[in-house]
């Protein structure tokens, strides 16, 4: 059986902003769960690096870590700052950029 969650601490207290690193001119992910059901992953975007535009059979649930970071849902613009979170309705068209550098947690719920 697989494990449900994967790649973190178990039963301590972690902080999510330590658990991925910032790289030079790279979008750095780390995946924590993946099911059917949902999808849970850190992300790390160095300044101007990007996740182009594209659609998710999901809602996707992000929230940001650290930095800012901009997030273009259905072509309009939001800026999204350490401790704020957005939801991108499944079927949408949506990029993240960083706009500085940028964590962020995503959960994608199908």
């Amino acid at each position: 059986m697989k494990e449900p969650m994967k790649n973190i601490s178990k039963s301590e207290v972690v902080t999510l902003k330590n658990e991925v690193n910032y790289q030079d001119g790279q979008v750095v992910s780390k995946t924590l769960a993946q099911n059917d059901a949902v999808s849970v992953t850190l992300f790390a975007f160095d300044k101007d690096e990007e996740i182009s535009t594209h659609e998710s059979g999901g809602d996707a649930f992000v929230t940001c870590l650290d930095g800012v970071g901009r997030l273009t849902i259905d072509g309009v613009p939001h800026e999204l700052h350490e401790g704020e979170s957005i939801v991108m309705p499944a079927g949408h068209p949506h990029a993240v950029y960083g706009q500085e550098r940028f964590k962020m947690l995503l959960v994608v719920v199908f």
